[in-house]
């Protein structure tokens, strides 16, 4: 008799384990009112409305008084970027910015593009839309959903639109030309923020998909990289047979599976048994410091503002000289880890100033930061892998495009324990965490490989 009960207890709970990890195959669409206040009338005006970008002498008045009147602290001895951003070099950046760099002419840069601003679940949403100049005859574009990330913007992604909607243009194949809609997440540049909270990523997603609904694309290709890459797996995960291809430049995982940490402790003497190639091993051993140690740096920016983003967003919100810092400092470090040995960071060796301050310029005059910071709360506040989207395996075409500076590296043994319809993943040459503006011509041509693949499908 207790011989029985001990079985039984045994048998289920191993049945317990088995359905509690048993992944669900869908994520519910849901809806959601980000507005203030009640939603009062049941119909949503949806009316897709013509956008510019403007600025005025009295935006860029304000902006030289607060520069001239920062307190620079005195830089550490050859600390070049360890301690952050370094004085000395964030004094010249601000000279630049202050005497030469011209907000007006980089508005002009930003309107060569049509933008558009539309209302769905209460908030404004803007977005770039870009056609293609000419379509060959016989030929369709293809719709492209393309989302950044934070401490990035749509502006991102000005260097690859071309390359995908007038490849013949730059001497590229015209194979397949595209039709790119690149909008803001909520909170970031001209995209209203959520009034209430709870606004995370598949919220967003959701948002998104009614977005291309509303713009006549019943299915589309999304591309994503941060948290634009969780955007628009969820979307996948919540209109799987409207997402006709999904392709990211940086995976998330969630929470970390036992056969996953034994990989890690032998996969450097035993790859092959755990499924690593050569470069898994090379991007992730040493371990303890090419991992644990990078991710410790680098990730104090996240506990603050998964848990009080509002309390730095005063100061950023108030200082543009603290504001260039906080986000550029990431373009150094996120961009190359070895960066942080200069003391200039490294940025003008990726990145012009005209384009850094461009992406700094859109959190300044829109007063995003502390909006598009609280997204970090709404997304890991309740901690990692506790998410429904975490359990729902992704099951729709995926391209990854992996750059050896990513900040993690994902190896595709662990990618398809989520992502199990991978269809090409490609170790890139160079690049890192910010692809679209390092690397547009690389990003570029993986989207097109990655497409030209399934389209031969």
């Amino acid at each position: 008799m207790l011989l029985e009960v001990a079985l039984a207890v045994l048998l289920g709970a191993v049945l317990y384990m088995f359905l509690s990890q048993a992944k669900e195959e869908t994520l519910p669409i849901g809806d959601g009112w980000w507005g203030e206040g009640q939603r009062l009338d049941s119909k949503e005006d949806e009316t897709v409305r013509p956008f510019k970008v403007e600025t005025s002498e009295e935006e860029i008045n304000d902006l030289y008084r607060r520069i001239d009147e920062t307190r620079f602290p005195l830089p550490l001895e050859k600390s070049c970027f360890h301690y952050g951003f370094h004085a000395t070099y964030l004094r010249k950046v601000v000279s630049y910015w202050r005497n030469q760099f011209s907000w007006q002419k980089q508005v002009e840069i930003l309107n060569k593009y049509p933008h558009f601003k539309t209302r769905i679940e209460g908030i404004d949403i803007h977005f770039v839309h870009v056609k293609p100049p000419h379509v060959p005859q016989g030929c369709s574009a293809k719709p492209l959903l393309m989302v950044h990330g934070w401490p990035g913007s749509f502006y991102e992604f000005y260097k690859v639109i071309p390359l995908l909607t007038d490849p013949a243009g730059h001497s590229l194949s015209e194979d397949h030309i595209f039709e790119v809609i690149c909008p803001s997440i909520p909170g970031y540049g001209f995209s209203e923020a959520s009034h209430k909270q709870g606004c995370d990523s598949v919220s967003v997603a959701r948002i998104f998909y009614k977005l291309m609904q509303r713009l006549g694309f019943s299915e589309f290709y999304a591309h994503g990289g941060d948290w634009g890459s969780l955007i628009c797996t969820n979307l996948a995960q919540i209109v799987p047979t409207h997402v006709r291809g999904l392709h990211v430049n940086v995976v998330f995982l969630g929470k970390m599976k036992f056969t996953q940490f034994f990989s890690i402790l032998l996969g450097q003497h035993v790859p092959r048994l755990f499924g690593f190639q050569d470069e898994d091993v090379r991007r992730m051993y040493p371990f303890l410091n090419k991992v644990l140690y990078k991710v410790l740096k680098e990730s104090g920016y996240l506990h603050l503002q998964a848990t009080k983003p509002d309390t730095v967003g005063y100061s950023l919100n108030n200082s543009p000289v603290g504001l260039a810092a906080y986000i550029l400092e990431k373009f150094s470090s996120w961009t190359d880890s070895e960066f942080q040995n200069l003391e200039d960071g490294g940025l003008e060796r990726k990145f012009s100033l005209d384009d850094l301050l461009t992406n700094v310029m859109l959190y300044w005059v829109t007063g995003c930061i502390t909006s598009s910071m609280r997204f970090y709360k709404e997304n890991l506040g309740k901690g990692l892998g506790t998410h429904q989207h975490d359990k729902v395996p992704v099951k729709v075409p995926t391209g990854i495009a992996s750059f050896p500076n990513e900040l993690l590296h994902a190896p595709l043994v662990w990618v398809k324990n989520h992502y199990v319809n991978v269809v090409s993943f490609n170790f890139m040459p160079r690049g890192g965490h910010f692809a679209a503006l390092e690397e547009p011509a690389l990003l570029a041509e993986d989207i097109r490989r990655f497409i030209r693949k399934l389209e031969q499908k």
